[in-house]
């Protein structure tokens, strides 16, 4: 049976997550990830036509809070438990490459 995902595609994924995968693992992950859409194919032949939407009746009933604005701390109180500040703003390293 041919794999419903590619070497490359794996490859594609783990550059995508910034993972190292040595051959082994490419293999392993394809194996792996192949039956997780083996899984997701075997939905599309459950017949759900009974079956009524439920997003909306979920989001209808659950308790958002109003969006109201309230007081909050004041700027420099936040910021004086920063262990660096940039701009007027908290300063963090840098943690994605621009590529």
């Amino acid at each position: 049976m041919s794999s419903r995902i590619s070497i490359d595609a794996v490859r594609h994924v783990a550059k995508l997550a910034a993972l190292s995968l040595s051959a082994e693992d490419e293999t392993r992950m394809q194996s792996e990830l192949d039956k997780i859409l083996g899984h997701m194919e075997e939905l599309n032949d459950l017949d759900v036509s009974g079956v009524s939407p439920t997003f909306h009746s979920v989001v209808a009933a659950s308790s958002l809070r109003p969006d109201v604005v309230q007081p909050s701390l004041a700027r420099n109180e936040l910021l004086a438990a920063a262990p660096a500040q940039e701009a007027g703003g908290f300063a963090v390293p840098k943690v994605l490459d621009g590529e």
